[in-house]
């Protein structure tokens, strides 16, 4: 057993019992404040303040020079910075640039340098694709706009120093078979040594000139013309291109076929019988005879080119004098513009290849484009055939257009398949607000989200009844670029002053009733403007006597 001195000894090892503390009193835990902090909405809990909903905090964006004392508070963005700066973002505030051509050529963001913009009237189509090409001409792309209905670009050209031409009845011409610069490009490129350049070159140039003759046929009969009719005019264009000095006219060729020389009649089957001949090719002589004289699409293709296309500068096509209710002009003369630019970009292009040039890239803006597919059979295979080949040909493009049911309008669902893959052919889509039944067949080639749907839908609604400034639509302005799948980015496009001068397109409806001076023989002319009268002749005449002078007289 244990002694009495054991347990003493292990008595003194073990340690005091601790009596509780007290709890601290209020000072001294005012003296100590506790190390809690609010949450990201404040305080939680009942009277303590907490927040319900918290604003996105504003992001700014500034050079190197600007906020280099602003760190640690400057950060990276999740938008695009590469391009034409297009507007903000709408949730956050962000920067976002783009442009088809710096997003392909630079930023390998799409694999096809081309846009398609759809919205409804009134919302900014046009400001976003001038913004879109004023940028691109600041950074060495030159704008080509081929064929300007309103006009919505004529202003923006002449600011940037460009060229513009205008076409139309009285006011114009363009001749289909001008082969524009291709003949003196093919003689730069003999004197160079490239022969097989100077052969592609004369072939592009033939090829469209056959392909605008039989677009303009198709126009014009409201169907194409046949695979005879189409080997016919492939030789009479050899023979004018052979025997023909100058530029030939659309005159001259029906003047070959009706000669018909022994080529022609080759490629005719006539079978050595004139009789034949005549009949083989009365309905195309017809047509060639409306086209030269005066018919439904009178003598605009018929005569010399008015003013020839530059390739060196921004050029703009103005065809605004012709009249909406002309639709098949309109057509033609969108499809003649589009040939002739698209044939100089090829001379360009290949001037440029043979180390005769500098290179130069082009920003081609075809707009209205269902005034072009609806004009007749075999045009959406010439729309087509001019945009598929952009990415070769070195040339950003943009195509405008209301909505998807102006593109699957047409009559076969050949025509309606091909009109749709413009759209899915593009490397982006931009769209404005457009109505809630555009959703089915948009996202059929786009693929949107439920939220980006409602988004643009909420868009196309009409402004306030509330008159004055703050009045505009609330989509004005506004647009979702989509990138394949990826989430599409909300913009608001801002005008700088430098711009609003070139995107008002409202311009006639500023214009006041103008009054002439006053003068002695009447000192009532010459009030300040139509109100002012209105105002005066309220005040100082009344109905009695109106009525009596209108007794008297």
């Amino acid at each position: 057993m244990p002694s009495l001195d054991d347990h003493r000894r292990r008595a003194q090892k073990r340690k005091p019992r601790e009596l509780p503390r007290e709890k601290p009193t209020r000072a001294e835990r005012e003296k100590k404040p506790s190390l809690r902090i609010p949450g990201p909405r404040g305080w939680l809990g009942r009277a303590r303040g907490e927040a319900s909903v918290i604003d996105p905090v504003e992001e700014w964006r500034g050079t190197t020079v600007q906020v280099c004392g602003l760190h640690p508070f400057s950060i990276g963005t999740g938008t695009p910075m590469i391009g034409v700066p297009m507007g903000l973002q709408l949730f956050t505030g962000a920067t976002v640039c783009a442009d088809p051509v710096s997003w392909f050529q630079d930023a390998d963001l799409i694999s096809n340098p081309s846009m398609f913009v759809l919205g409804l009237p009134g919302l900014g189509k046009s400001t976003y694709t001038r913004r879109t090409a004023a940028g691109l001409a600041g950074l060495g792309t030159l704008p080509l706009v081929l064929g300007d209905l309103k006009p919505d670009y004529v202003d923006m050209i002449k600011a940037l120093g460009g060229q513009v031409i205008t076409l139309g009845r009285g006011r114009g011409n363009l001749n289909i078979l001008d082969p524009g610069e291709a003949y003196e490009a093919a003689e730069r490129l003999r004197a160079a040594g490239k022969e097989k350049e100077r052969i592609q070159v004369l072939a592009d140039a033939h090829g469209r000139r056959h392909t605008m003759v039989s677009a303009l046929l198709t126009i014009l009969r409201k169907e194409p013309p046949t695979d005879r009719e189409e080997s016919i005019i492939d030789r009479a264009l050899r023979v004018l291109d052979e025997h023909h000095e100058g530029v030939p006219v659309l005159g001259d060729l029906l003047r070959v076929i009706q000669e018909a020389p022994q080529e022609i009649r080759d490629v005719a089957l006539d079978r050595g019988n004139d009789e034949r001949y005549k009949a083989i090719t009365e309905n195309l002589e017809a047509s060639l005879i409306s086209l030269t004289t005066g018919g439904r699409l009178g003598e605009t293709f018929a005569h010399p080119t008015t003013v020839a296309m530059q390739r060196d500068r921004p050029v703009v096509y103005d065809v605004s004098s012709i009249d909406d209710s002309d639709t098949d002009l309109q057509a033609a003369i969108l499809l003649a513009c589009w040939s002739a630019g698209f044939g100089t970009v090829n001379v360009a292009n290949a001037l440029a290849d043979a180390g005769l040039e500098p290179r130069r890239h082009y920003f081609v803006i075809l707009d209205e484009l269902w005034r072009a597919l609806r004009a007749g059979r075999g045009m959406v295979d010439r729309v087509d055939a001019l945009t598929r080949l952009n990415r070769q040909r070195g040339v950003g493009l943009a195509m405008i257009s209301h909505t998807m049911s102006d593109l699957l309008a047409l009559p076969s669902e050949e025509d309606r398949m091909k009109a749709r893959g413009f759209v899915e052919r593009a490397g982006m889509v931009v769209c404005g607000g457009l109505p809630n039944a555009e959703m089915g067949m948009l996202t059929s080639a786009v693929p949107l989200s439920r939220a980006e749907q409602e988004l643009l839908t909420s868009w196309q609604d009409p402004g306030t009844w509330d008159t004055g400034p703050g009045s505009e639509p609330p989509g004005r302005g506004k647009f979702l670029i989509k990138v394949g799948g990826h989430p599409g980015l909300p913009i608001k496009v801002e005008l700088v002053e430098a711009e609003r001068a070139i995107n008002d397109t409202n311009k006639l409806w500023h214009a006041t009733t103008a009054f002439p001076e006053p003068d002695e023989s009447n000192p009532m002319i010459g009030l300040e403007d139509a109100e002012h009268t209105a105002h005066e002749f309220a005040v100082e005449t009344d109905g009695a006597a109106l009525i009596e002078d209108a007794g008297a007289a």
